[in-house]
């Protein structure tokens, strides 16, 4: 487990976060199709949080995208970067998740992100955040709708409907398994919506959320366990700030 500290010149309030975001923003490639579903690796990340502790732990699974078997992982620990700002949770995550992804043996392929891409207040969610830092090819696949809106897809597993921020499709509400609940996904960076789409439905066989999201949501809640059980993330010793990011494929 890697021990992660906040990188020099964080954004460290609202207004710099946002200036961050504008910057950053107009760098989002929207014109690749992405990687063909079922082929090579794709990596689930997500975060779980400590509040008494202010300890947020993050997780990378790499599954092969054929099989969906789990190939390599890793986590990192740390302190939460910035306060719990709506629209600017990136910001408390991507430390620890950049330092997850980093410790990887193997490159991660597509990754994707339990949360939002262009289905963003600002169009910038943490999957568009992390793909621009690193380059990678990323979506987010969240949970619920956030502020947007959308008319229930058909009941049948492949069922899909616009998810809206007034007329602007921003994504996708996906029926991942017949009458159950949708996902809804969104593009992150490098890949395309019906990319995203067919990677969601790729990694969803058996249940409603990807298999990347389950397998790192279990990883990331035990790595936290972990450290506020041995005082990993009490100490200052062995700290790791994410630098560059860069793997052997």
């Amino acid at each position: 487990m890697t021990t992660v500290g906040v990188p020099a010149g964080w954004p460290a309030t609202e207004a710099e976060a946002r200036a961050v975001q504008d910057e950053l923003r107009g760098r989002v490639v929207l014109d690749e199709p992405g990687p063909p579903p079922g082929t090579g690796r794709v990596t689930g990340v997500d975060v779980a949080y400590d509040d008494e502790r202010d300890l947020v732990a993050a997780a990378a699974v790499v599954l092969d995208a054929a099989t969906l078997e789990v190939v390599a992982e890793s986590t990192a620990v740390g302190r939460v970067s910035f306060p719990y700002v709506p629209g600017l949770l990136a910001f408390r995550e991507l430390p620890t998740v950049l330092a997850a992804l980093e410790a990887l043996p193997i490159g991660p392929g597509l990754v994707v992100c339990d949360g939002y891409g262009l289905a963003h207040p600002r169009r910038f969610g943490l999957a568009s955040h992390l793909g621009v830092l690193t380059g990678l090819p990323t979506i987010g696949v969240a949970k619920n709708p956030f502020t947007f809106t959308y008319e229930e897809p058909g009941a049948a597993r492949g069922s899909s409907a616009p998810l809206l921020a007034g007329a602007e499709e921003v994504g996708r509400a996906l029926r991942t398994r017949d009458a159950v609940k949708p996902v809804f996904v969104s593009v992150g960076h490098r890949v395309s919506l019906a990319g995203a789409l067919a990677h969601t439905l790729a990694l969803t066989p058996a249940y409603r959320l990807p298999e990347t999201t389950r397998r790192a949501d279990g990883l990331c809640r035990r790595a936290l366990k972990e450290a506020t059980a041995n005082g990993t993330a009490q100490s200052s010793a062995s700290r790791h700030t994410p630098t560059s990011l860069y793997w052997e494929s």
